[in-house]
């Protein structure tokens, strides 16, 4: 089912299951050794879709899933994941040396990083997300036994209400700098809902504050109907180990903004840095192109952006 501007998800449907995907793909990374997630594969087993479990415990290969003619798939996701984690992982880790002490997790999903980094002993973390995401996943880890590195404050609003006031209502102070950071979220949001959200950021950070996002790539050229075959071509293997998960069901197309140019509009300054040279510097191969690959829009065009509210 298409989604809609009002809909509702949770971690094992809709648009929630790319958060459980993308943790499934950390905790493979981890198992690897490409990065430090102890509390990914839990989380990915306590949401309970057999399909990514298994793939995250190993028991199911990605190369053994993907469609077969070339392009993205499972297989190099562990890869893009691990070199995305260490990406925002160390914009945290700048953001605190350089004093700021205010950090904020758009849309956390399973995100440990209040878990997992080392913070500076009076760091808070905002973590914001639907309520019954942010239930879960405290749960999940009380569960474990898993506590905070820093202070965490949960916001359980949907970015789709009044996410700033609930923010401010948790302690967040818009006098002081803070840290950001949009991960696998743009893609999921209209165009005009990214705007808004960037405006929101902007009217909350003080000079000094910086915004770590993933930016995807402008779709309104494209064929959305070539897109949408695309995507149930490359997911057709998913179904017959029954996962049903259509991609196409889950992003907004349309004209969106350049969020490097949004933000300078706005009094930031960015450094981009796309997918395939952050896969380079971290080690990792480049996503490979599919056979009848058209420039169509795909993973690699992917963009990091790491902005500075002057």
């Amino acid at each position: 089912m298409s989604r809609t501007e009002d809909d509702t998800w949770d971690l094992a449907t809709s648009v929630g299951t790319t958060a459980t995907m993308v943790a499934a793909a950390r905790a493979i990374a981890t198992r690897d050794g490409a990065i430090d997630d102890p509390f990914a594969e839990p989380l990915v087993r306590a949401v309970g879709v057999d399909f990514l479990t298994r793939w995250a415990s190993g028991d199911l290969s990605g190369s053994d899933v993907d469609a077969g003619e070339g392009g993205w798939g499972l297989a190099q996701m562990p890869a893009a994941m691990a070199a995305r984690t260490r990406y925002f992982d160390e914009f945290f880790a700048d953001a605190a040396a350089a004093g700021i002490r205010q950090a904020v997790i758009l849309a956390s999903g399973l995100d440990a990083r209040a878990y997992r980094l080392q913070w500076p002993a009076d760091m808070t973390v905002y973590e914001i997300d639907q309520p019954a995401v942010i239930e879960f996943k405290s749960t999940t880890l009380a569960g474990l036994g898993a506590e905070p590195t820093a202070e965490r404050r949960a916001v359980a609003v949907d970015l789709r209400d009044d996410w700033p006031a609930a923010l401010e209502a948790a302690g967040f102070d818009a006098s002081q700098p803070s840290a950001w950071i949009a991960e696998g979220l743009y893609g999921y949001l209209p165009p005009e809902a990214q705007d808004r959200l960037l405006d929101a950021v902007t009217t909350l950070s003080s000079p000094g504050s910086r915004l770590g996002s993933e930016a995807v790539p402008n779709t309104a050229a494209f064929d959305s109907e070539e897109m949408r075959e695309r995507m149930q071509q490359s997911t057709a293997k998913w179904r017959e180990h029954g996962f049903d998960l259509d991609f196409s069901d889950l992003t907004f197309v349309g004209e969106r903004n350049d969020v490097a140019e949004y933000l300078a509009a706005r009094g930031w300054s960015s450094v981009a840095t796309p997918m395939d040279e952050l896969l380079q510097t971290h080690g990792f191969d480049a996503i490979p192109k599919a056979d009848d690959d058209d420039d169509a829009p795909t993973m690699s065009g992917v963009t990091y952006i790491t902005s500075t509210r002057n």
